[in-house]
């Protein structure tokens, strides 16, 4: 059986390669989701993209990957640091979930270094650019 796994990109990573590119590079959503998809396909994965600026759009995908997916890798961006809806998706679907960011939270505005999805994910990747999410469709693997 093929290991399926989705990755959820949140509020404003539409506008990679436009938005902070000193932040988030140059590079656009549609070369992150390529890069991914064959990555995930190299390690004999499955792998869906979906990005959404909707907390409501978020946790309903996170909802119906409980019976879809067997992992999810996230991005949460802003609501990272302040969705307990989120949160609590990801604590109720019971299949792994890692968080990642592109820029290293810790390294940031000080309301940006707390995770309150982190305690309820397997592991979190971050300041890495996109590699934080090269990695952990790597990890997916491994689950």
């Amino acid at each position: 059986m093929i290991k399926k796994i989705l990755v959820i990109h949140g509020p404003n990573l539409n506008l990679l390669g436009e938005r902070e590119p000193g932040v988030y590079g140059s590079a656009g959503i549609d070369a992150l989701n390529s890069n991914i998809i064959e990555r995930a396909e190299a390690l004999g994965m499955e792998c869906e993209t979906f990005q959404s600026n909707h907390e409501g759009a978020i946790i309903d995908k996170l909802h119906s990957a409980r019976k879809e997916f067997d992992g999810v890798i996230i991005n949460a961006g802003a609501y990272t640091h302040y969705s307990y809806a989120i949160r609590d998706a990801i604590s109720a679907i019971k299949i792994p979930v890692i968080e990642v960011h592109i820029s290293n939270i810790d390294a940031r505005e000080e309301f940006r270094t707390n995770s309150v999805i982190a305690p309820v994910c397997k592991g979190s990747i971050c300041g890495l650019g996109f590699m934080s999410y090269y990695l952990a469709v790597q990890a997916m693997a491994e689950l």
